[in-house]
């Protein structure tokens, strides 16, 4: 009989210490986990343990967007474990840009078919939400690509954390397909909301003005897309189906804003993929029907998004040229993010009746104490072009909307030239009058 006492027995055998599960990693072996809290802390540390006395060299650890700061990914372990970063995070970033650790070029709707495609784990390991009474953990708030990893690696380990949500949705693994578990108890990593600085409120309060009731909105990572949602709790009848769940998403809910009511698809509930929030956020999210987690092979594809009517795309970035190219994950060659759900979300959003993809960013950044443009007339030399210009739809800065979709090159130009900081629209037009784009 399949009860509840046989799934415990299970568990029981398979208990084991994380430094016993660490010792089944071997050299050269490739190893992954799933996307921002799904990170095993334990598992990790003990990996990174035997690493530094040299007892293991030539791992490869692959993660898409790691948020805690690991110790595998300091100088001194350099040979022993490479990093492989799917989206390079602020703790990655040191190690990728020293060349001690790789990056992964990827759309991220396309990260599970890459693990069953492409990339072959030997060992895959998961923070999961403790067993039910049938056996089954969540991935909780690291359901991006958990699943693909799993079914394609030689050893699944798992530790199970009380402070993972148990998060709803296509995002749970059965203890028979797990190798061995480790128990841990640590809080989750809580970073506070940026602070909203003035243009991030002008800028919110450009794109929420367009924001028609009953719309479905994607919120992307950082300041501006927060700002957004500060302005929204005022509409009617909003939708989210989003790759990251936002505590400014909960703060909608709770002022009857969003009520996902007139979603076309997965109606009634809110759909997300990963999360990186408050505590308050992760109590939200915990055991509640009404948010469902889901691999980004479903939440992020563009054919799914585009389902719902009036679909809102709003993502940030790092500089756009005069005729609508953006680069949202690198300074020159140097990369410091990742293409991300950006291209997902903007595609779907072209996609869908009524939909509109909005990029948002400060008109300047200071760059060792100068000033310059983010509206250019080529991107830097070596710059990652993120969205190609035929993809883009609007960009917002804190003077305003230019909408570029349907537009030719040259009144691309004018649209950007008018959004600009006034201190450098000059040059820009004597810029573009240059590369024939006043027309």
């Amino acid at each position: 009989m399949l009860t509840k006492e046989f799934f415990q027995e299970q568990y029981k055998k398979k208990l084991a210490t994380a430094e016993e599960i660490a010792k089944q990693i071997n050299s050269n072996d490739v190893c992954c986990c799933s996307s921002a809290l799904g990170e095993p802390q334990a598992i990790m540390d003990a990996i990174a343990e035997r690493a530094a006395k040299g007892e293991i060299t030539g791992v490869e650890h692959h993660m898409l967007l790691a948020v805690r700061k690991w110790k595998y990914l300091d100088p001194e372990m350099a040979g022993k474990i490479k990093h492989v970063a799917w989206f390079t995070s602020a703790s990655a970033r040191a190690a990728v840009g020293e060349g001690r650790a790789d990056y992964m070029p990827n759309y991220y709707y396309e990260v599970p078919r890459f693990w069953t495609e492409f990339v072959k784990p030997n060992v895959a390991y998961f923070m999961v939400s403790p067993m039910d009474a049938h056996g089954y953990f969540s991935f909780g708030i690291g359901a991006s690509e958990g699943r693909a990893q799993l079914e394609r690696a030689d050893k699944v380990f798992i530790e199970v954390n009380p402070n993972m949500p148990r998060a709803h949705g296509n995002n749970f693994l059965h203890i028979s397909e797990v190798d061995a578990i480790c128990e841990s108890n640590q809080p989750l990593p809580a970073p506070p909301a940026p602070e909203l600085t003035e243009n991030d409120l002008k800028i919110g309060q450009f794109v929420a003005d367009r924001i028609p009731n009953g719309a479905c909105i994607q919120l992307g990572i950082g300041g501006m897309p927060n700002a957004v949602g500060q302005y929204l709790k005022d509409k009617k009848d909003l939708g989210i189906h989003s790759e990251m769940f936002t505590a400014s998403m909960v703060d909608l809910i709770k002022a009857g804003a969003v009520n996902n009511s007139k979603k076309n698809i997965n109606r009634l509930r809110s759909v997300a993929s990963f999360c990186v929030g408050s505590k308050e956020t992760y109590d939200y999210i915990d055991d509640n029907p009404s948010v469902e987690f889901c691999p980004v092979s479903y939440t992020n594809d563009p054919r799914v998004i585009s389902q719902n009517d009036n679909m809102i795309s709003i993502n940030a970035c790092i500089e756009v040229d005069l005729v609508g190219q953006v680069c949202a994950e690198s300074v020159g060659p140097r990369n410091i993010s990742g293409t991300g759900g950006q291209v997902d979300f903007i595609r779907g959003a072209n996609w869908s009746k009524g939909g509109r993809a909005y990029i948002c960013m400060y008109s300047t950044a200071n760059i060792k104490g100068n000033v310059v443009s983010k509206i250019t007339p080529s991107l830097m030399p070596g710059a990652h072009v993120t969205t190609s210009k035929s993809d883009i739809d609007c960009i917002v800065t804190e003077y305003g909307v230019a909408e570029l979709k349907g537009k030719t090159a040259s009144q691309r130009a004018k649209a950007l030239i008018a959004v600009a900081h006034p201190d450098f629209r000059e040059q820009l037009m004597a810029d573009a009058k240059k590369n024939n784009l006043m027309v």
